[in-house]
């Protein structure tokens, strides 16, 4: 029987040894699930039991380049609810349901559903901050509010058809805000927390916070300031002339920078279901597309003077109302022609033969090299949503006759961003610069500049001597010639007038014009240029001369201290005098004078005099201001001590 007793020795040590090893392996087991894995296990059990409300990260703001605020955010926080947490729905439905005055009914039918959370949207979604403050007070169990955000536009309607809106969840649905949608998007947070199947918390492990990342910042080239006296111009025209619509552009003609981006109608981006989509669908200073009409002209002239075919002031045309072409009568605005004139005239007066004659000498494959170099027939590259590209001739289809017109800025198609780049490179020295609208995205998290845009010089078209020739004549049609309306005492303004008749579906349409006015300032030293082009105006004098020109000779006078441009009336040329206008004198200079010396004296104007004293130590108008004859001068009167 030894042997038995030594086999169960045996197998008595293989048991053991396996209690050994088997025992061995649990620890290491727990070991590794309890140490090495307990991070990823635990997360994962999490993942099973936990339950997010989620706090919204703000969508990015859009700023202009001063770094005021456009776009932002405002708290309007959302409700969320566990039906499990609650014993008595119904009643918070109707407590609920009294604060945010809804349906008491539908609000239990959407709380009482088999979920773990439910979300009261629409019926609770963006509420108010005071809603959410008095909901809070209630106490309701198993109710949260999550964070979140609506845009807020502290301008209201500024710059809408620009900037666009959001949607239903704050997403990009047009213009900047969908173009720039995924660097504006924000990453949300959201409150973890923990409960078993029931929906009830879990009381051994604690509630957590995932975290989330605001959206970037986008920087505009935008001057609010600048923004706000164009769109008050735009405003007032729309509502004078009862136009169909209106657009301007501002911008710096050194840089490209836009300084200002203007379409009316506008339109509460907050309420974008409101108007029709074509208002908010259509950037116009980019999208639309019309023949130029007379500021066009400002192309023919600078290819004119580069290939110096023409000399303003020495060379003669004769313009007798009309000029035939190829069999094709092409008549000028003034039936009866303008007869004898020097070439400056012919830019003056905005004669269409003349311009004609100009476009002529230049040759025709030469024009159109000129007009395709200063950026015409293909996007400016701005990068602005909705750009069109316009259309241009071929080469096959500019004829004799096309070669006429065009000159004169008619049959043909542009943008307006593509004229204002064409005219900032003919008076800036030559210069043809993309213009752009986005300066820069910032993270504002890591201070780290995610995109960056910068001046971008595309080509030299004409050179500085031709581009101060254009300057010149430019400013003489201001101060002598059909942009008279434009003209600034001491500012310095040149610029075109287009008075174009509208096309539709190829035909010209009767009695219907865009009328126009391109100009910048100062002369001689150019710094911003403006663009306003007026659809369809009711008026009984419908010019660019008389409609455009006068708005943006306001502007330019409105936003020049904004844009570093300083009063200087050295070289300025005077203003002539045209039967209807006003008489104007330039006022003395009366400080200094007593009271008894300015009674003697023998002025047009009226005379005011302000305070007590013998003296006269400051005036209004200042020194050699301009003053209508029948106008007033203040003075003010020094204090007897």
């Amino acid at each position: 029987m030894k042997w038995i007793a030594t086999n169960s020795k045996k197998r008595l040590n293989l048991i053991i040894y396996g209690f050994i090893l088997f025992g061995l392996a649990v620890v290491i087991r727990l070991f590794y699930v309890q140490v090495i894995k307990h991070d990823e296990l635990t997360e994962l059990a999490k993942e099973n039991w936990d339950r997010e409300i989620p706090f919204a990260f703000e969508r990015g703001e859009i700023v202009d380049r001063n770094g005021e605020v456009i776009v932002t955010n405002e708290l309007a926080p959302t409700l969320y609810f566990m039906p499990s947490q609650n014993d008595n729905i119904e009643e918070a439905a109707k407590q609920i349901a009294s604060v945010l005055d809804l349906d008491a009914q539908k609000l239990y039918e959407k709380m009482n559903k088999r979920a773990y959370l439910v979300k009261l949207a629409p019926e609770a979604k963006n509420i108010t901050y005071k809603q959410a403050v008095e909901i809070q007070n209630l106490e309701i169990d198993g109710l949260y509010s999550g964070v979140d955000y609506i845009r807020m536009y502290p301008y209201g309607n500024l710059l809408s058809r620009f900037i666009g809106f959001t949607g239903y969840d704050t997403q990009g649905l047009a213009g900047i805000e969908y173009q720039y949608d995924k660097a504006l998007t924000s990453k949300d947070a959201a409150i973890r927390l923990f409960t078993d199947a029931k929906g009830n918390s879990l009381p051994h492990v604690d509630d957590e916070q995932r975290e989330g990342k605001q959206g970037a910042t986008i920087e505009l080239t935008i001057d609010l300031e600048v923004q706000m006296v164009v769109e008050r111009e735009l405003s007032q025209a729309m509502e004078k002339y009862n136009a169909d619509q209106a657009l301007a552009i501002a911008m710096d003609v050194n840089t490209g920078e836009i300084l200002a981006l203007s379409s009316y109608p506008t339109f509460n981006p907050a309420k974008f279901e409101d108007v029709d989509q074509s208002i908010y669908n259509r950037n116009l200073p980019v999208w639309m597309t019309y023949e130029p009409g007379s500021t066009f002209k400002i192309i023919t002239l600078s290819a004119a003077l580069e290939e110096n075919v023409v000399d303003l002031e020495k060379d003669m045309f004769y313009d007798k109302g009309y000029t035939m072409v190829e069999g094709t009568r092409l008549r000028c605005w003034k039936r009866e022609g303008h007869g004898s004139e020097t070439f400056l005239e012919v830019v003056e007066d905005s004669c269409n033969p003349g311009f004609i004659e100009m476009g002529q000498r230049v040759g025709s494959k030469k024009l159109l090299q000129y007009i395709k170099d200063f950026g015409f027939g293909k996007s400016t590259g701005s990068n602005i949503t909705g750009e069109s590209s316009g259309i241009l001739f071929s080469e096959e289809g500019f004829g004799p006759v096309e070669h006429a017109t065009t000159s004169f800025g008619q049959g043909i198609a542009v943008t307006p961003i593509q004229q204002v780049q064409a005219v900032a490179a003919a008076v800036n020295g030559g210069n043809l610069y993309t213009p752009y609208v986005v300066s820069k995205v910032v993270d504002l998290e890591t201070g780290n500049t995610v995109l960056e845009n910068k001046t971008e010089l595309k080509r030299t078209v004409i050179s500085e001597e031709t581009s101060a020739k254009v300057r010149a004549a430019l400013e003489s049609v201001v101060a002598n010639g059909s942009g008279r309306a434009a003209y600034r005492d001491g500012l310095r303004i040149g610029g075109k007038t287009g008075t174009a008749q509208k096309v539709v579906d190829g035909r010209y349409k009767d009695g219907e014009y865009i009328v126009s006015f391109i100009g910048f300032a100062p002369a001689d030293n150019p710094k911003v240029v403006v663009y306003v082009a007026i659809d369809n105006p009711k008026s009984s004098t419908v010019f660019g001369s008389t409609i455009a020109a006068p708005i943006v000779g306001q502007i330019i006078e409105d936003i020049a201290p904004k844009v570093g441009i300083k009063v200087d009336r050295e070289g300025q040329l005077e203003k002539q005098y045209r039967w209807g206008d006003p008489l104007t004198d330039r006022v003395p200079n009366l400080v200094g004078y007593s009271v008894d010396q300015i009674k003697k004296l023998q002025y047009p104007f009226k005379i005011e005099i302000h305070g007590k004293g013998k003296i006269v130590t400051s005036q209004l108008p200042e020194p050699n201001n301009l003053i209508q004859q029948d106008g007033t001068i203040h003075l003010y009167l020094e204090e007897d001590n």
